[in-house]
């Protein structure tokens, strides 16, 4: 189920919000400039389907936010309990970091965290299968997918290159209650 937490940057233990209905999610997330929207998620891909198959059952959709936002790059990440990189990956993705541009996601299976840093303000989003969240250019956030991940996204990007993080070396995601504590 998706969820919302809005916490103070200056205390994790000083719950400001919870949401777990999606269109008051959007709501609260569209107010601090973030996208979110849920989508039917297509008929179910196999475990092991691969990204050009992903890509393919979504390239309706995928065309329209590409059209309206800009976005050049399609991929996917699918990520399971025993990827090799899951260790890695996790702990790249728990900095604190930026993106020259819009970051969008839409999960199409499982679920992780989002950490949005907004002014005073960490937004802890809860995205699962159906959800799409746009993180705009310049917006300090983390994500955590667990020590035992499971999920599969599309990220679209403006960028050809993709994925491209900038850290900001600040240590705010370490105070933060991790995935775990979402699920």
């Amino acid at each position: 189920m998706t969820l919302l937490r809005i916490f103070s940057d200056q205390d994790s233990a000083t719950l400001l919000d919870e949401y777990r209905d999606a269109d008051a999610i959007a709501s609260a997330l569209a107010s601090a400039g973030v996208r979110f929207e849920q989508w039917q998620t297509q008929a179910p891909l196999p475990q092991a389907a691969e990204p050009e198959a992903i890509l393919a059952a979504y390239a309706k959709d995928i065309d329209r936010i590409k059209a309206e936002g800009g976005y050049v790059t399609a991929d996917v990440i699918r990520m399971h309990p025993e990827h090799p990189q899951r260790a890695e990956l996790r702990q790249k993705f728990l900095a604190e970091h930026i993106h020259k541009e819009d970051e969008v996601r839409f999960f199409v299976e499982g679920q992780a965290v989002f950490y949005l840093h907004l002014g005073n303000k960490i937004y802890a989003t809860l995205c699962t299968a159906g959800d799409l969240i746009g993180v705009p250019a310049n917006t300090p956030h983390w994500f955590d997918m667990g020590e035992a991940p499971q999920f599969a996204a599309i990220r679209l990007f403006c960028n050809p290159e993709g994925w491209v993080a900038h850290f900001t070396d600040s240590p705010i995601a370490q105070g933060f209650p991790e995935y775990s504590a979402f699920v």
